[in-house]
């Protein structure tokens, strides 16, 4: 914390924070952060992180490496999969953080194995709804809330969105029937749905991200499959909506389009626009000022809901550190051997 980024947060009174590997050094370091954030802002923070275990994993440095999703999803075991779920929120919890933007819902199609890897578990979307449920039933066990992602899908992107504008061709009836169903299946169980910057034209017939859509946001998501909770976008400083928008215009038209948080992850002065962009429309604009105004109620009555879940957690001891870091070990040690005796099985001659 210093006093530039205190009068930031005292200023724009964000709904929340997110940090990254670079923010975090050691569990106590990062608690006390979070603790100062909360300290500059009225209303009850989310403190958010994306925790996936694998490639995405911003506490390696600070505990053990987690497994992937694909690694635990390998192991075939819904105890393993709640598990680490559970790890993983015990873990956010011990080191401040309320909201871990995970799990991933892309689906394990080929064309995305080079973007995604191991951080999609199947192709197939029963299995994975069944890993994602039982992975959010361990976030909830651990008080913290869960983000489905990247809806409507990137398991058919062969760019990665952090660069470049994935275009998706695909139609809306295969898009339903597969891509779309873990959404369709989780709705009440998701407390938040992260919006891709990838364009599906067979859909809306442009090559607008997903997270600038309406048709996506208000009519699939919110109308089509009825999901109530919150909606939050992807980065918007990454190339994928920069290639559509700026970032100041990217958030006021994704909160048009029916979202309700924008993440804006690296650059103070893209978080400036951002914030200056939106509060100029909704002084402009008195559709856009009803749609902030309804976005904003939905977030204050979602915070009221999980007010336990935004309470913040005690400082965390030499003792905690310690005992968080040996369950993960134990948790991957476990996770390894299984699926070595998985190879093992099907190397056996039949």
């Amino acid at each position: 914390m210093n006093a530039r980024l205190a009068s930031l947060l005292k200023r724009l009174q964000p709904a929340g924070v997110i940090l990254f590997a670079r923010n975090i050094k050691s569990a106590e370091q990062t608690w006390s952060l979070l603790r100062d954030c909360r300290k500059c802002v009225d209303t009850p923070l989310f403190t958010c992180v994306d925790l996936e275990g694998g490639t995405v994993d911003r506490f390696r440095e600070v505990l053990e490496p987690t497994p992937s999703a694909a690694e635990v999803f390998a192991t075939g075991d819904r105890k393993a999969f709640q598990q680490h779920g559970r790890i993983i929120g015990d873990n956010c919890r011990g080191l401040g953080f309320n909201v871990d933007f995970a799990p991933v819902l892309d689906l394990a199609f080929e064309a995305s194995r080079s973007v995604l890897g191991t951080r999609a578990v199947s192709a197939n979307p029963r299995k994975t709804v069944t890993y994602a449920r039982e992975f959010l039933a361990g976030l909830a066990a651990a008080n913290v809330l869960g983000c489905g992602k990247h809806f409507p899908g990137l398991g058919e992107g062969k760019l990665d969105s952090h660069h470049e504008l994935p275009v998706i061709d695909k139609a809306m009836k295969k898009l339903w029937l597969e891509d779309l169903v873990p959404y369709r299946t989780l709705r009440r169980q998701l407390p938040m749905v992260m919006v891709s910057h990838a364009a599906y034209p067979q859909v809306t017939k442009a090559n607008t991200p997903a997270s600038l859509s309406k048709l996506w946001i208000r009519d699939v998501l919110r109308k089509r499959i009825g999901y109530r909770n919150l909606i939050v976008s992807d980065d918007l400083e990454m190339g994928g909506v920069l290639s559509a928008a700026p970032v100041g215009r990217a958030a006021v038209e994704f909160i048009r389009a029916g979202g309700d948080l924008c993440l804006v992850c690296h650059r103070e002065d893209y978080v400036m626009h951002a914030y200056e962009e939106l509060t100029r429309a909704a002084e402009s604009d008195k559709q856009f000022a009803r749609r902030v105004a309804e976005s904003l109620k939905a977030v204050a009555g979602f915070k009221r809901k999980h007010e336990k879940v935004l309470r913040p957690s005690k400082a965390p001891s030499a003792a905690i550190v310690e005992k968080l870091t040996r369950r993960l070990w134990e948790f991957t040690e476990k996770v390894r051997l299984e699926d070595i005796s998985h190879e093992e099985e099907s190397r056996r001659p039949v």
